[in-house]
């Protein structure tokens, strides 16, 4: 986020009367100051920094942004999964995600987490984030006995990515599908290695079909499926309206187009894969160990008081206190280097 936030004269933040909330520009036009927004605005805005930015730099810019990032307004949608594929410490992903569920004050509408370590962290989101529509946690570690506790409790979930959940079976699919009655878009995606000691999964085909007949989009590539799983599947979802099916060799495709003229088929001979790869396996030419431990040491902040910012703390209100205030306040933001987008704010240019 480029920009210029400037504050002339008039009282500091957070002292109520006289607060002055219009600025003048050089050119004579008004602002309105940035910490004046409303904390709703806020958080629609910061959601587009990147995770480091919000957690390490935003709330040292003023008060108001502290007391944004620290509260639900910037956490009803979470999606770290870029951050945790970086991950080589379980336990990262693991504080991470209870700080940002516990931000978001049960309000969090979407999680987007790859390789959730354990099944207590899973049972954790379903207990504080029982209002999610959307729940993507690819690559985890969770079990059917867990899946089966708790999907009584994510009810609301209408979209699912369990994509690479190897410890999980029919079991799973079949307590999504019976508690999670508005399942309308499942992702079920599995990489050859992870089937390397499986027969066949009709087992789960028969689960998705048996309790989940309202789904409309259906990713399924790579599992071990026949074309007679998948008719079922058909048989009983009727308002299917998309079945990615790459890398499902054993299915005949041209009698699926023949018996459901009107659905959208993709594979299973399809050249580009329908699994990606792990964003540390696309950068591992770049980067070497110690390069590694750079890019996601800032990940351990949640216990690091230099880099966590309490709101109300004695030495925050310290800092605020001094007779300047926000008085000629100039506030510069800048933008990543690196390869692109992607390593924004993690190879920030010397400031001038």
């Amino acid at each position: 986020m480029d920009g210029i936030a400037r504050n002339k004269g008039g009282a500091s933040p957070g002292t109520g009367k006289g607060r002055e909330v219009m600025g003048e520009c050089e050119d004579g036009k008004e602002y309105r100051c940035w910490e004046e927004l409303l904390p709703d605005a806020l958080g629609l805005i910061f959601r587009n920094l990147p995770l480091q930015e919000v957690l390490t730099v935003l709330p040292r810019v003023c008060k108001s942004w502290g007391r944004v990032v620290a509260g639900p307004y910037c956490w009803q949608e979470i999606d770290i999964e870029e951050w945790s594929q970086q991950q080589s410490k379980p336990e990262q992903i693991g504080r991470m995600v209870e700080l940002l569920v516990g931000r978001s004050g049960g309000s969090c509408r979407r999680i987007s987490v790859s390789g959730l370590p354990c099944d207590p962290l899973f049972s954790f989101i379903a207990d504080n984030a029982r209002a999610l529509g959307t729940l993507e946690i690819p690559r985890s570690e969770i079990s059917d006995s867990v899946v089966e506790a708790v999907a009584p409790r994510l009810s609301n979930v209408t979209f699912l990515d369990i994509s690479s959940c190897t410890k999980i079976g029919a079991r799973a699919l079949e307590a999504f599908g019976r508690h999670c009655r508005s399942l309308v878009g499942l992702r079920r995606v599995m990489h050859p290695i992870d089937l390397a000691d499986k027969v066949c999964q009709h087992d789960e085909a028969h689960a998705i079909a048996r309790s989940m007949p309202r789904l409309r989009h259906l990713e399924m590539g790579y599992m071990l499926v026949a074309t007679e799983a998948v008719l079922e599947i058909l048989g009983q979802c009727r308002e299917l309206k998309f079945l990615d099916l790459r890398g499902c060799w054993a299915v005949d495709d041209r009698f699926l187009r023949e018996r459901h003229p009107g659905l959208r088929v993709l594979g299973p001979r399809v050249v580009d894969d329908c699994y990606e790869n792990s964003y540390w396996e696309e950068c591992s030419d770049y980067y070497s160990d110690e390069d590694y431990d750079d890019v996601v040491s800032w990940g351990l902040f949640v216990d690091d008081d230099d880099y966590y910012y309490a709101v109300g703390s004695d030495d925050d209100e310290a800092i605020w206190d001094d007779a300047q205030g926000l008085e000629n306040l100039e506030v510069r933001f800048y933008g990543g280097g690196g390869f692109g987008e992607s390593f924004a704010g993690f190879d920030w240019p010397p400031s001038p």
